[in-house]
């Protein structure tokens, strides 16, 4: 029993043991880690302290730096204070010296305006004393006259007239003669050099495209099985198409710009994809009419940017752009409308007329024959109507209505334009028409002038643009002949067309003959 106290005694001391030994070896440790952790903690702190240290340093220095620069700026704001209470005192000073000279000449004028009242009234006087005795003096002499003021005058100009008149008639008379010709002298002169300045291409349109083919052997696709193809074609353009033995091409004929132009691009179109069938024939047609109706706006807008014109409504510029399909006697209507506004500008600077106004009035002249086709009325209406509908200014507005005199002309600015037009349309080669309609207008030319009492004969010359009348000397007198050349002129205005002017020449000559034997 005591055996087993004392082995039970042994353990447990050997365990207490065990367990106090690993527990001062696990205090060591923890011992030996805590002392590493202080120390390097102390270490961090001498490290934080030295930063501090050397923040402090910076801090100072930094306030010291930011304490000398405020005395500075303090300084410096002080000498700018000084310097504008200077100004600010020099301009008092400068303000106090012009008031009182502001003063002193207040007096002055007042003291001048005092002196002229009294002159004001002393001339009033004396001109009461002039009138009064200029009627005093008049009163005499209508008693010594024996006639009143107006009976004097009357009687003067009476006398001044009589003996006068017939001189002032002559040299009225003469002044008018040279003015003239002076005018016409300075007209052509302007005409020729505006002209000349402008040295533009001129050609008449044709009523017939080529269309160049690469190979002969495309006419036989183009006419198709029995005509199908060439049928659909002309049926889907409105153009006739003529396929000849031309090697190499075929002709696109019409009169209509834009159906050959459409007919012309459709073609080239259908050769370069090369399915020619009436299906296809009537896809690209349409497709080619949206394409020309884009090509309208584009000619527009560039005929714009050329004469320099701005603000337009773009439905104005797409008409505007659809008179490069139309023409007037073979004349390229848009063409004609880009150079006669480029002419219109010249004249408009040599006479002293509002070039943009001539400008735009030329632009817009023929408008109105865009759809002149499609709307009732002539052209020069119609025009007017469009420009009044898109809110074009009313000076303009009179140079298209004016232009072929359907009103009167009452500004310089329509006289301009009326003559550009003349001159751009009567320009060799601008226009043409067919042989069968020119022999047709001469003739009726000729009749005209035939119908009137006491004419002979009558030739119509120089393309149409004379007819040279002549008449009975026994019939018509030389004041006759005068109203005969009227009559007929205005005849033909109401009765015919044409472009341009017609000079009616009316000669009366009389020849005596006799023979000696």
């Amino acid at each position: 029993m005591e055996y087993t106290i004392a082995l039970v005694t042994l353990l447990l001391g050997g365990g207490v043991g065990f367990f106090v030994a690993r527990s001062r070896s696990q205090g060591a440790n923890i011992s030996e880690k805590l002392r590493a952790k202080i120390a390097e903690e102390e270490r961090k702190l001498q490290t934080l302290q030295s930063q501090t240290a050397t923040a402090k340093g910076e801090l100072k220095s930094a306030e010291a730096e930011a304490k000398a620069k405020a005395r500075e700026i303090i300084a410096e704001a002080k000498l700018e204070v000084q310097k504008e209470r200077l100004e600010l005192e020099k301009d008092e000073a400068r303000l106090e010296e012009k008031e009182k000279g502001v003063e002193q000449k207040g007096k002055e004028v007042h003291e001048q305006k005092e002196m002229l009242e009294k002159k004001l009234t002393e001339a009033s006087s004396l001109r009461e004393e002039l009138s009064k005795a200029a009627e005093q003096h008049r009163t005499a002499l209508e008693k010594v006259a024996k006639l009143s003021e107006a009976e004097a005058k009357k009687a003067l100009e009476e006398e001044l007239k009589h003996e006068f008149s017939a001189y002032y008639a002559s040299k009225l008379d003469l002044l008018k003669q040279e003015a003239e010709r002076d005018i016409d002298e300075r007209a052509k002169n302007l005409l020729s050099e505006a002209m000349q300045r402008y040295a533009s291409e001129v050609a008449s349109e044709s009523t017939i495209t080529v269309v160049q083919l690469p190979s002969d052997d495309l006419k036989g696709r183009i006419i198709g099985k029995e005509g199908r193809n060439i049928t659909a074609f002309e049926r889907a353009t409105g153009v006739d198409v003529i396929i000849d033995d031309t090697p190499g091409a075929i002709v696109i004929s019409g009169f209509d710009l834009v159906r050959r132009y459409v007919a012309k691009r459709a073609m080239e179109k259908l050769l370069e994809d090369g399915r020619v069938q009436p299906a296809r024939i009537e896809e690209v047609v349409e497709s080619m009419k949206k394409e020309v109706g884009k090509m309208m706006v584009q000619f527009g807008q560039r005929a714009l940017d050329e004469l320099g014109i701005t603000g337009y409504h773009s439905d104005l510029i797409k008409v505007i752009g659809r008179l490069r399909f139309r023409t007037s006697y073979g004349q390229n209507v848009l063409k004609h409308s880009v150079e006669m506004a480029h002419l219109a500008r010249m004249l408009a600077e040599e006479v002293g007329a509002d070039p943009q106004i001539v400008v735009e009035g030329a632009l817009l002249h023929d408008v109105g024959k865009a759809l002149d086709h499609e709307v009732a009325g002539t052209h020069v209406q119609i025009g007017v109507e469009l420009c009044k509908r898109y809110k074009i200014r009313p000076e303009v507005i009179h140079c298209v209505e004016a232009h072929h005199e359907d009103v009167p002309m009452q500004s310089a600015e329509a006289f301009v334009v009326a003559a550009a037009d003349a001159v751009s349309g009567a320009r060799p080669g601008a226009r043409r028409e067919s042989l069968e309609a020119y022999i047709k207008r001469l003739t009726e030319l000729e009749n005209v002038a035939r119908s009137f009492e006491g004419v002979q004969k009558a030739y119509a010359i120089s393309a149409g643009r004379e007819v040279r009348v002549f008449v009975d000397t026994d019939t018509v007198d030389d004041l006759k002949q005068h109203t005969l050349a009227k009559d007929i002129a205005q005849k033909i205005e109401k009765e015919l067309t044409y472009p341009g002017v017609i000079k009616v020449n009316v000669i009366r000559e009389k020849r005596v003959l006799e023979t000696a034997k």
